[in-house]
């Protein structure tokens, strides 16, 4: 099992988000990555720092020497496609070829609302997302793009020069079983969802499962992932310290479980059931610092051995 570390929310501080990325590349992670949003999520107000994901995402790929560094995910509504396109093969090439891209429909109405976005029916945003994936394929890929699609069109458009990456992988993040998985099925070379149980997790890849058999995809092919909230604690004091920040951040009505909490045994035991579940990789999903690092220390020295 590969382990990651994504920052759900952008809030800063920005020395403890660059010591973030730097401890992720030193520590054996495989995996760095930021969300894609303009203001603090779940909402509190709107008052909140938040960063800018493009500009976040260069500077960990110019700080870092062997991580894989992305988005999880970037939102199709808020840049054309060839922004996107021309923003990660310059990263990819600083990078020397570490970029991977991730793509999601939105959800976010507030914020849309906020800037004056349109927000569409949840339809035309999946339509948006399976359009959009397959033109950044073609800018990345060929050397001018042709497309012709309801929402998305390219008329022998350049993008040069072009990714590091022979293959720059372009993954789908979301669970919706109709459609957002049909499309990772047909265009996606890793798949992503945050925050579910092991048991809801394993039940999404095995839809996802069917729709590569009925688009005649090799599952194999894809790679599948989790991003868990990173809530646990290197010792008792630590694990209490933690659940108040979850409270704080999350608020006290929260029920979803994809989550870690207490210490590094109660942390392995639930990272062992992704890892049964199918996961390939597992993200440990922090937001706005300052971090507990004596906590992400024992996530590497004590969980990340029992588990990989």
């Amino acid at each position: 099992m590969r382990f990651g570390i994504h920052v759900g929310h952008l809030g800063g501080p920005l020395d403890e988000l660059r010591r973030l990325w730097r401890f992720a590349d030193d520590r054996g992670f495989d995996w760095f990555s930021v969300s894609d949003h303009f203001q603090e999520t779940p909402g509190q107000g709107g008052g909140g720092p938040c960063l800018e994901s493009i500009a976040m995402l260069t500077a960990a790929a110019v700080e870092t020497t062997r991580i894989r560094v992305g988005c999880l995910v970037f939102c199709v509504s808020y840049r054309h496609p060839v922004v996107l396109a021309k923003a990660l093969t310059a990263i990819d090439l600083l990078s020397k070829g570490r970029v991977v891209c991730g793509l999601g429909a939105g959800w976010h109405e507030a914020e849309y609302r906020s800037y004056g976005i349109p927000f569409p029916s949840t339809g035309t945003r999946e339509d948006q997302l399976e359009e959009y994936a397959q033109v950044l394929r073609l800018l990345f890929d060929v050397p001018f793009a042709d497309f012709s699609g309801k929402h998305y069109s390219l008329q022998h458009a350049p993008n040069f020069p072009k990714p590091a990456q022979r293959h720059l992988p372009i993954w789908i993040g979301g669970g919706g079983e109709k459609r957002t998985l049909r499309t990772a099925a047909r265009h996606a070379d890793g798949w992503n969802v945050p925050y579910i149980s092991p048991a809801d997790w394993a039940a999404k890849s095995a839809v996802l499962d069917r729709w590569c058999d009925k688009e005649r995809r090799d599952p194999a092919s894809i790679a599948r992932t989790v991003n868990v909230g990173f809530y646990m604690g290197a010792d008792a004091r630590g694990a209490d310290r933690a659940a108040e920040r979850f409270t704080k951040e999350w608020g006290p009505s929260e029920t979803r479980t994809g989550f870690l909490h207490g210490t590094a045994r109660e942390a392995a035991a639930v990272v062992a059931a992704y890892r049964e579940a199918g996961a390939d990789q597992l993200n440990i999903a922090l937001r706005a610092g300052p971090y507990d690092w004596d906590a992400l220390a024992s996530f590497v020295e004590e969980v990340m051995p029992r588990v990989r």
